[in-house]
């Protein structure tokens, strides 16, 4: 059976088209402040449920609890602060207070009401140090964090219209994956992570989770990512060659997931988890080095941390040790093969990102051929 929201309710924070009209006729008599790309895709997800039990950015209580106890005032698990930041002189200049409404917008596009709820400092540093576990600017989420305004705005949110979205037509909300899902006749949901294109390692842990649930939901991140990642058209022309070739139709949905990579590491797991929680899996798999980016977080701290979260409500699919084996013809796990040294080949999505960038096909027991054709088509497949 597929599990509530996280929570307990999906959210519903979309504003209804005749109180759309009306706003949009006050619209010059509201304050607002300009947005940035990443927040309008936060606002949208928080609008549709994807960030369910969220219901607008996170009050200065929920953020303070998150950071020290990975719970929000309700004691629901959370692991990733969902903030709206800007800068403090701005801000004052507004002459703003708790309980005024103000319009968030991108552009000419007005995305969202607020209703200003809680305005705080935001400690960089802190912030940094207590979900990234470092404050090294190399990582790509501590110099972001470290470029945010000081000032944190809290509140409920009312969505009125997206950025544009050119990958709509693999967009689906949680409450249509959950229709989808009990159309299909599934009752259990493993969703699968990820920023990649994918290789033989990752058919292979999808195939063995799929195995014992009744569907598999491929959901790549859409969104800002580091240089060096696969960028996202190329990701979903992938999985689309790999699933049409190599999946049984009725087992396996792809859809994306629109939002930045923090590469958190093992809270953006648990995090990850709780977002397919709410699309309606029942299941989700955490590889090695989840979110990870560099050197800072042990190979195995992602899914170590799951055991934190008892009642997370979504069980974890762990996967360790697994390679292709020579001997054995095809991809195993410790658990099943004998062999070793340079009988066994360990899926490595730096040397195959080698291998493409210089123009070359991975050998067949890293990448399926057909992935790669689409892969090398692109002029550039990878972000600059």
């Amino acid at each position: 059976m597929l599990p509530r929201a996280h929570g307990g309710t999906l959210v519903d924070r979309v504003m209804d088209e005749t109180r759309r009209k009306k706003i949009k006729g006050e619209i010059s008599d509201i304050p607002s402040i300009e947005i940035s790309d990443d927040i309008a895709v936060d606002l949208e997800n928080i609008a549709y449920g994807v960030f369910s039990p969220l219901e607008g950015f996170m009050s200065e209580n929920d953020y303070r609890l998150v950071l020290d106890t990975m719970r929000l005032e309700n004691d629901v698990p959370w692991t990733i602060p969902v903030v709206l930041d800007m800068n403090g002189e701005e801000f004052l200049k507004m002459e703003l207070r708790a309980g005024d409404t103000l319009l968030l917008k991108r552009g000419k596009t007005p995305v969202a009401l607020m209703e200003l709820e809680d305005l705080f400092k935001l400690d960089r540093k802190e912030h940094a140090l207590k979900v990234f576990r470092t404050s090294d600017p190399s990582h790509p989420g501590v110099k972001k964090t470290l470029s945010m305004g000081d000032l944190l705005l809290g509140g409920k949110i009312e969505f009125m219209e997206g950025i544009e979205n050119p990958f709509e037509r693999y967009t689906l909300r949680p409450v249509e994956t959950r229709i989808l899902f009990k159309e299909l006749g599934w009752r259990t949901v493993v969703g699968f992570q990820t920023r990649n294109a994918p290789h033989l390692g990752h058919e292979y842990v999808q195939k063995t989770a799929l195995t014992f649930v009744d569907g598999l939901f491929i959901n790549p991140v859409i969104g800002r990512k580091k240089k060096g990642d696969f960028r996202d058209e190329v990701i979903l022309k992938a999985y689309e060659a790999l699933i049409d070739r190599y999946y049984l139709k009725e087992k396996a949905v792809l859809s994306i997931l629109r939002t930045e990579m923090r590469y958190a590491g093992p809270r953006e797991a648990v995090f990850h988890a709780i977002v397919r929680k709410n699309f309606g899996c029942t299941h989700f798999i955490v590889g090695r080095d989840h979110a990870g980016v560099g050197d800072f977080y042990g190979p195995y701290d992602a899914q170590e941390i799951f055991g934190e979260f008892p009642d997370l409500g979504i069980t974890p699919v762990f996967f360790r040790r697994f390679y292709y084996c020579k001997k054995c013809y095809g991809y195993v796990n410790e658990h099943v093969c004998p062999h070793e040294g340079d009988d066994i080949i360990p899926p490595s999505g730096t040397k195959i990102r080698e291998m493409l960038a210089s123009g070359k096909i991975p050998p067949r027991e890293m990448m399926r051929p057909e992935v790669a054709e689409i892969i090398l088509g692109f002029k550039n497949p990878f972000v600059e």
